[in-house]
């Protein structure tokens, strides 16, 4: 996908005519990271925002200990590193190819001079944004009130469910683990949980929603 491409078919940059998105496109950088490599760090003093085109970014934080918390996974055709060009800040988290991707990134300064010129990108900015904070509250919503057991349906259901409007990502425990907030061995529990009552399976490591209605109820009640 070039990037005229990936602008064409971004909510980000709807209703912006293709002369304009061919300017906006020149401003762009490509930069392609293999599985684990790390975009982002903790800290870095950044002033670039980047689109994920291909693949998946993980954007987390990691305790003193090792513990891992995943806060997002970033999908094709969103964007992430948000907080520090708005607030000229540090990074506040690391930032992670999950496989193979390919980022467009555009720099603070030629961001400036887009949203003058298009200032319904702000707005569609602004609306990503907000959905970035819904899941937050989700995420912060799960970890107080939510079982494991639910927590782990509930990333089953966001990450393997076809059809889906995600891409459907093959997660390790250890990935699930830092997604619900636990350990690698307590979502390995839940899993077997979850096979036992039919509503997944598991097979060579990898695993199938055998019964998505019973993980939609379960990530309902909480349970």
């Amino acid at each position: 996908m070039t990037k005229l491409e990936f602008l064409q078919t971004s909510a980000i940059f709807a209703d912006v005519p293709t002369l304009e998105l061919e300017a906006i496109s020149r401003r762009m950088f490509e930069k392609k990271l293999p599985r684990a490599e790390m975009v982002l760090s903790q800290g870095d003093e950044t002033s670039t925002l980047f689109f994920v085109a291909e693949g998946v970014v993980k954007l987390f934080k990691t305790s003193i200990d090792g513990k891992e918390q995943v806060i997002s996974l970033v999908r094709p055709g969103e964007l992430f590193n948000v907080v520090p060009i708005c607030d000229d800040g540090p990074t506040p988290m690391d930032a992670q190819a999950l496989g193979a991707v390919t980022l467009y990134g555009i720099t603070r300064d030629d961001l400036d001079l887009i949203l003058r010129n298009y200032p319904k990108l702000a707005r569609n900015i602004s609306r990503l944004l907000a959905q970035r904070i819904r899941s937050l509250i989700s995420l912060v919503e799960d970890l107080s009130f939510r079982s494991v057991t639910s927590r782990v349906a509930r990333i089953l259901l966001e990450n393997l469910s076809e059809p889906s409007s995600l891409p459907a990502i093959r997660l390790t425990q250890r990935e699930m683990a830092a997604l619900a907030g636990t350990a690698r061995e307590v979502v390995a529990r839940s899993l077997k949980e979850l096979e036992s009552t039919g509503m997944i399976e598991i097979r060579l490591h990898q695993v199938a929603i055998r019964n998505k209605k019973g993980l939609e109820q379960i990530v309902e009640w909480g349970l």
